[in-house]
């Protein structure tokens, strides 16, 4: 039998969640900008994020049917094509300031992420020692921190970057902000190319452990007490993290004297502690329980989010930074302990733990309708409440 080599294949797995964090982590850049090009209101412009996670609720189970039919690299080759297909349609939609046109784009962007998301998250924790698949996937996942932060700084440099220089709002005017995104997602579609083309060509093993003959059941894996707290909590934090990064331009805007693209820039810098702490996260649980570890994580951002809330300007700034570095390690954590006791069904388990993305759908409306009917500090209220119940999750309770 000839020999696996896991190291190479974690190194090119790992690839994939620096590419994805470049369409994630561009969606607080695209919503302040589609919102003065589209002229829409905040809970208007949160429909970028209700398109983009909806397609991960629909696409996750199919994607796990995919990975069980025809393995890991065709799906993650699958993923990689809609992925670049969504992104070039940026063009066409821009070149017409259709809102209802970047939706479709954006959601068929999220339906490659969701392939390739269900198809990574499981293989980088099956690539290694079972016991530190949690710290593995933590690990992986600091270098989706890494795309973060260079993509809020590509959208603060060629999209935010000329998006107020007039106070005069005509069509020719927003078709021009319009097209400031047409040349970064052309690009992003490029690379994704390329990378496809790799994923074709490379000998990536498939790493299944006979999972083939296993059979789904949604009802036998409901009836997994650790999967199905796990669901709820992945569900209520990807509101938060969503939520937090949607509004962050709008909030620093609001609360300073910062530009748009001054924002932008501060997002770059949380995005960066967001990937420090998965780092940082990585190595602190050699020595402290994930779980233990998630719930000190869950208990700060709470406090910090009640800063947020409070309203207390570059303090509250301050917090609201290193709430993203406290997030770092929560969705890998609640994703590896989601599927850590479902042996070979692990594929569907993540197929659900996927899907409950879509909870940046939902909860950001949530946020928009309370910051257009109130204050922007009070809607974060939604993610202070996502917190609690994270570290409920981690309690055991």
């Amino acid at each position: 039998m000839k020999k696996i080599n896991t190291n190479y294949s974690f190194i090119a797995v790992v690839s994939l969640f620096f590419l994805w964090a470049l369409a994630h982590n561009l969606n607080p850049i695209l919503i302040p900008h589609l919102k003065r090009a589209c002229q829409l209101s905040d809970m208007q412009s949160a429909l970028v994020d209700a398109a983009f996670y909806i397609a991960y609720f629909l696409f996750a189970l199919p994607a796990g049917f995919v990975i069980q039919r025809y393995g890991y690299q065709k799906t993650i080759v699958s993923g990689l094509f809609l992925f670049a297909m969504g992104a070039l349609l940026f063009y066409p939609a821009a070149a017409q300031l259709s809102y209802p046109f970047f939706l479709l784009a954006l959601f068929i962007v999220a339906a490659g992420l969701t392939f390739l998301e269900t198809a990574a998250n499981p293989y980088v924790g099956i690539l290694g020692p079972p016991e530190t698949a949690t710290q593995r996937l933590n690990f992986a996942q600091a270098f989706n921190g890494l795309g973060g932060t260079l993509a809020a700084m590509i959208g603060g440099k060629f999209i935010l970057s000329n998006a107020t220089r007039t106070s005069i709002i005509n069509r020719e005017t927003l078709l021009e902000e319009a097209s400031f995104v047409q040349m970064p997602y052309v690009c992003i579609a490029l690379l994704v190319l390329l990378v496809m083309f790799i994923f074709m060509r490379i000998p990536l093993p498939d790493i299944r452990n006979n999972e083939t003959s296993a059979k789904f059941s949604f009802k036998s894996l409901w009836a997994n007490l650790i999967l199905r707290k796990a669901l709820i909590a992945q569900f209520f934090y990807v509101g938060a993290q969503v939520g937090a990064g949607s509004f962050f331009i709008r909030y620093v805007t609001n609360q300073t004297n910062a530009s748009q693209q001054e924002a932008a820039y501060y997002l770059s810098s949380a995005l960066f502690l967001f990937m420090l702490g998965r780092f940082v996260g990585s190595y602190l649980m050699r020595f402290i329980q994930p779980k233990k570890l998630l719930f000190i994580y869950a208990c700060i951002n709470i406090f910090l989010m009640a800063i947020v809330i409070a309203a207390l300007g570059t303090i509250s700034l301050i917090a609201y930074m290193l709430v993203f570095f406290f997030m770092s390690i929560m969705f890998p954590s609640i994703f590896s302990l989601g599927i850590q006791t479902l042996g070979n069904n692990a594929r569907f388990g993540s197929s659900l733990m996927v899907m409950t993305i879509v909870g940046g759908a939902f909860l950001p409306l949530i946020m928009g309708y309370i910051s257009d009917h109130s204050a922007i500090q009070f809607a974060y209220i939604v993610p202070l409440c996502c917190f609690a119940i994270i570290g409920k999750f981690a309690s055991g309770k």
